[in-house]
């Protein structure tokens, strides 16, 4: 019996991955890459997109999500040099690590809310708008459970909510201009930010994974494959929602208010 190949619906797509020299988006842009798209692995840190490029035999540039105009112009050379996007994965962004508000300081967080909330709208509206003048496309942000939960990140927390609530406002100014727009939200993942805080001592990953229903952090590439499928033409109907891939946490954290979760069977 002959072996059909697999379909995963972004096979000779272009597609660019903001963030993806590293963490999340590299692993968005290799699982990509990996099932057809021709990806254009964009980041601010060039020498590292190069390398990643290289390895999936795709291209690489720099991108500065808080440069509106160079973001603009580079997108334009972007489509100029390897053809029109179909694939959008907005993952550029920073972290914050927990603090008291009488602590924090309005320069840190204005630093990420300019990051994580005004750069994911500029670079989501300067491909969007694209997208929408020629009738397709789709495009994935990375919101978090950041955003749909209530934790000490008094600047990262709201700026991932925005990002949600925006997913819903652009799904729905494009959808008719054939264009999607979805967000998946990670929980706790493995990446090499997160080992970074944990080898540090400003994460305790036994409290991360107990606080997740599977008792376990999330993997990458487990972050990748939801986006890949949203991305696809396998969800085409699809469009304006967000989608937690956060191992449970979200489903767990109001049963400690019980004594916890049961133990497995």
């Amino acid at each position: 019996m002959t072996q059909v190949p697999a379909s995963y619906g972004v096979e000779g797509k272009v597609a660019i991955v903001t963030g993806g020299a590293s963490g999340i988006g590299e692993c968005c842009a290799r699982l990509l890459a990996e099932r057809g798209a021709t990806v254009v692995v964009a980041d601010i840190n060039l020498p590292r997109a190069e390398v990643v490029a290289k390895s999936i035999g795709g291209h690489a540039v720099r991108l500065d999500i808080a440069d509106d105009q160079h973001f603009a112009e580079a997108i334009a050379g972007v489509e100029d040099s390897f053809g029109p996007l179909e694939i959008a994965v907005l993952s550029a962004g920073v972290a914050q690590t927990p603090s008291r508000t009488e602590d924090y300081l309005m320069s840190d967080w204005d630093r990420i809310v300019n990051i994580d909330f005004r750069g994911a709208y500029v670079s989501t509206v300067a491909v969007g708008n694209r997208m929408s003048a020629r009738g397709r496309g789709s495009l994935v942000l990375i919101g978090s459970i950041s955003g749909i939960r209530p934790v000490p990140l008094h600047a990262y927390g709201p700026a991932k909510a925005a990002v949600i609530a925006m997913t819903s406002n652009l799904a729905a100014e494009w959808g008719r201009s054939g264009v999607r727009v979805n967000c998946v939200s990670p929980g706790y993942t493995l990446t090499p930010m997160l080992q970074g805080m944990i080898d540090r001592g400003e994460r305790d990953p036994s409290v991360l994974e107990s606080d997740s229903a599977l008792g376990r952090l999330v993997l990458g590439e487990e972050i990748a494959r939801a986006v890949a499928f949203l991305s696809s033409s396998e969800a085409s109907a699809i469009t304006g929602i967000n989608l937690p891939v956060d191992a449970g946490w979200l489903a767990t954290t109001s049963w400690h208010t019980y004594g916890g979760l049961p133990a497995a069977r």
